[in-house]
């Protein structure tokens, strides 16, 4: 059987002998250049005992990568098109584990049966990386460290520092410390998007989280919902309650009621969260 195309001109070969294109509404922008493929398996530092997922695996030319170094790779694939590719292009593989599913609607437990840690890889697709991300930090049973290529414009929001926070950066931060590994133009891809992409590292707490995700969501949500404002006033508003109440909660936490939710650092938001006493609901 044949591995993974090694080219784009054996890529586009594949596509052509079964009439397919890369479709744009899935995000379907294959990576082939070895050296990027190696550098993000690498950027993953898989050891032989260690199982990864990867969301996305196209035809299957990172998934290689991924099996060479890995125990297992659990690939889970959203378009039947390339789920047949997958059967003849990784059939060599038999630590791969190929799933027909949307990674979104997916029961991450029952279906990919992780009790140990583990790792994922992906070129995700830019419409739904926040959700993606999301996915797998936002569960009890969270991987040790993501390596995820992404639209630039992404990546350089989830690595922004106190002053240009939002609550995308929060979010991430939250649960794991990010990374620049590289930055990739437009030409690495077949088809080429229209945007630069990244390559970021995320390594994720392993430890118990400073505060339940329910309250730092809660707090968070509220402060960045009218970030224009000042947080005595974007809580007040957010969390239903008084400017008192609001500028009180914040000089509890050691917060200026007078700065804005782009300033504060995941540390201020941790402890604005463990001073609110409300209610948690958490319409994330």
């Amino acid at each position: 059987m044949p591995g993974p195309p090694t080219s784009v001109h054996e890529l586009r070969a594949l596509l052509e002998k079964r009439g397919l294109r890369p479709k744009k509404s899935l995000g379907q922008n294959f990576l082939i250049a070895a050296d990027v493929l190696q550098a993000i398996a690498q950027a993953a530092d898989i050891q032989p005992d260690e199982v990864v997922v990867e969301v996305g695996p196209g035809v299957g030319t990172l998934t290689r990568w991924l099996a060479l170094a890995a125990r297992r790779v659990v690939a889970v694939e959203v378009d039947a098109n390339m789920v047949a590719i997958l059967r003849e292009t990784l059939a060599a593989f038999e630590n791969v584990t190929l799933i027909h599913a949307d990674i979104l609607k997916l029961d991450l437990d029952a279906a990919l049966a992780l009790s140990a840690p583990y790792k994922v890889v992906a070129n995700l697709p830019y419409y739904i990386t926040s959700a993606i991300i999301r996915k797998f930090l936002d569960r009890p049973h969270r991987p040790s460290l993501l390596v995820l290529m992404m639209q630039d414009e992404v990546a350089q929001r989830i690595l922004a520092a106190p002053g240009e926070m939002s609550l995308l950066a929060a979010s991430v931060q939250f649960y794991a410390r990010p990374s620049r590994v590289m930055r990739l133009p437009a030409g690495a891809f077949y088809p080429a998007p229209q945007v630069d992409s990244a390559l970021i590292r995320l390594d994720v707490q392993t430890g118990p989280l400073a505060v339940s995700p329910e309250r730092f969501f809660r707090v968070a949500q509220a402060g960045f919902g009218q970030r224009r404002k000042t947080l005595r006033n974007a809580l007040a508003s957010g969390l239903g309650i008084g400017r008192e109440q609001s500028e009180a909660l914040l000089t509890q936490a050691g917060i200026d009621p007078q700065r804005r939710a782009q300033t504060l650092a995941i540390a201020e938001w941790v402890r604005l969260a463990e001073a609110w006493d409300g209610p948690l609901a958490d319409s994330r």
